[in-house]
């Protein structure tokens, strides 16, 4: 008689289900070490967990059943039931990551192959995906000698150029696979865009389309999680076998193009295997160095982070320098955001003084922006050009909040700057504020905003004006004292005490102003989180927003990594 399965998601958050899950898994041989993020499980009538599988974007993995249940179609169910919550999420091709001795029962369900190694097979639902992509590159191939490098440019440096310059010295054409997986801080797009701009000039290197079966959460997920344990070991085999088996005669290419790796352990692993896998030359070109270390997207990353924006620029290639400042940029908005406490404006604590926004609103709004940032850096100084970008992201932030004006002004001051950042030859900061007071001069006075409305009624200076000025009060004032106290609370405070905040003005009016200028002067003379909060629910009950304050105190957080 057959037995009754029931279907339904395993809640990985409950500590109870994922003990059940981590049991069956270990009783199959798997390992419940990075269990992908939607788990569907197989239950008995007797509520017992029998089987199950998990969806990673559009990986099937960590197919389990249990060896006395091998006689119900539990994988079927399980992995139709996924199928379905793939293709609801726009996944055409759906690929699945198990062991060898499941290739059998995966090709009865219309899956074929796409690479195998010892510990485990890669298949898709597509039938020969992998094969159009093969022949999408066999109709670029090239005479003489070709090579090949796959290459993931998050962002792009130096010493990706030094290593794509050298390879295409050596080679009659050198062919660039930019990896597609978007897990890594750059997009997809952003990095193809780096990597074509970068290599425009050089008449015998060619950046192809990227693929999900090179080097991809499929093929090869522990590059995404720096994973060296005994899994690297498959993943990289697995990696090197499809590309052995597709890549490599669709181009038609004799060598594999790579550099020295004297950090990652990982990376120094799979360039070693390629050699023992891959039956063609690979060439391992040592690392550019600059500073007495190895250029590395790694350090430009972790310098960005650490606020060391001027410093990771040194290293970035040209074409990636726009996106480094746009996503410095970004994160700079996100430190104001998730300082916590901050008076009358949304944290990780509340939302201040708005009823409109909270704080996934608000990233929501960063998100947006962050794109637009990088297409400001590149127009630089064009301010008819800077002018569309701009129209173009405020209408982009207002789908993403749904019509709530999260980021215009900082949409505006961080626009202003990196477009005049983007065109220092010498980046000071008496250069900055020269290109920034040239740009704002070309542009004309809004009308309707909260700004305009203080400046006419009051004779207070907008947004535009302070730009004009080169953001004086920024660079006299509030970006040295941040570089003394690298504080952000006590520069939040300081500007607070100092702007004329058009913010305030709208919604306290002149005498609210004057009020809020003198509390936060006074909580900074005698600074406490605990008074700040206080001047926090102070705010919210006055119904005042520092906007204007919050803006700057992203803007010189981002000029001082910008200078560093």
């Amino acid at each position: 008689m057959e037995q009754t399965i029931e279907l339904r998601q395993i809640s990985l958050s409950s500590p109870r289900q994922r003990r059940i899950l981590e049991g069956l898994l270990s009783k199959c041989g798997l390992n419940a070490d990075t269990l992908p993020p939607i788990y569907i499980g197989a239950f008995d009538a007797d509520g017992r967990l029998v089987g199950g599988a998990g969806l990673d974007g559009n990986v099937i993995k960590c197919v389990a059943v249990d060896p006395d249940c091998r006689d119900l179609a539990i994988t079927n169910s399980v992995v139709s039931r996924l199928l379905s919550i793939a293709l609801s999420e726009g996944h055409s091709n759906v690929m699945v990551y198990t062991k060898p001795e499941h290739e059998v029962r995966f090709r009865s369900l219309s899956f074929s192959l796409v690479g195998r190694c010892p510990q485990a097979v890669l298949m898709e639902s597509r039938r020969d995906a992998i094969g159009a992509y093969a022949q999408y590159l066999s109709q670029r191939r090239k005479p003489g000698c070709a090579a090949v490098a796959v290459m993931n440019c998050n962002p792009m440096t130096l010493g990706h150029r030094y290593l794509i310059e050298q390879g295409a010295k050596r080679f009659d054409h050198l062919f660039i696979i930019p990896v597609k997986e978007d897990r890594s801080e750059y997009t997809y797009a952003e990095r193809r865009q780096m990597l074509e701009a970068e290599t425009r000039e050089m008449p015998n290197v060619e950046v192809l389309d990227g693929s999900d079966c090179v080097i991809s959460a499929a093929t090869f997920p522990s590059y995404f999680l720096k994973d060296q344990s005994a899994a690297s070991v498959a993943h990289i085999a697995l990696d090197c076998d499809i590309f052995a088996r597709h890549i490599i005669p669709a181009l038609g290419v004799v060598a594999r193009i790579v550099g020295t790796e004297p950090s990652d352990g990982l990376t120094a692993a799979y360039n070693a295997r390629m050699r023992e896998h891959l039956p063609i030359e690979v060439v391992e070109i040592p690392r550019l160095e600059k500073d007495d270390a190895a250029v590395s997207a790694s350090r430009v990353r972790r310098d960005i982070a650490e606020e060391r924006l001027g410093q990771a620029l040194r290293h970035c290639a040209p074409s990636a320098r726009p996106f480094a400042m746009a996503h410095a940029a970004a994160w700079a908005l996100v430190q104001e955001l998730e300082l916590t406490p901050k008076p009358g404006l949304v944290d990780q604590a509340d939302n201040g003084s708005h009823r409109d926004m909270d704080l996934p609103l608000m990233r929501r709004s960063i998100d947006a922006l962050r794109p637009y940032f990088a297409q400001i850096a590149q127009a630089g100084a064009d301010a008819p050009a800077l002018r569309a970008i701009g129209i173009a992201a405020e209408q982009a932030m207002m789908e993403a909040t749904g019509g709530v004006n999260a980021h215009r002004g900082a949409l505006f001051s961080m626009g202003l700057t990196l477009g005049a950042a983007a065109q220092c030859d010498n980046l000071t900061a008496d250069q900055l504020q020269a290109r920034i007071s040239q740009i704002a001069a070309q542009l004309a006075q809004p009308d309707g905003t909260h700004g305009a409305a203080a400046r006419k009624r009051h004779g207070i200076p907008g947004a535009l004006q302070n730009a004009q000025q080169g953001y004086s009060q920024l660079f006299d004032s509030w970006l040295p004292y941040y570089c003394e106290t690298h504080d952000p609370h006590r520069l939040l405070l300081k500007i607070m005490s100092e702007l004329e905040d058009t913010n305030v003005v709208h919604r306290g009016g002149i005498e609210g102003a004057q009020w809020l200028k003198e509390q936060a002067a006074a909580v900074l003379a005698d600074y406490s989180l605990d008074a700040l909060k206080r001047l926090n629910q102070d705010c919210i009950a006055r119904n005042l927003s520092p906007g204007g304050a919050a803006d700057m105190l992203s803007l010189t957080l981002f000029i001082a990594s910008l200078l560093s």
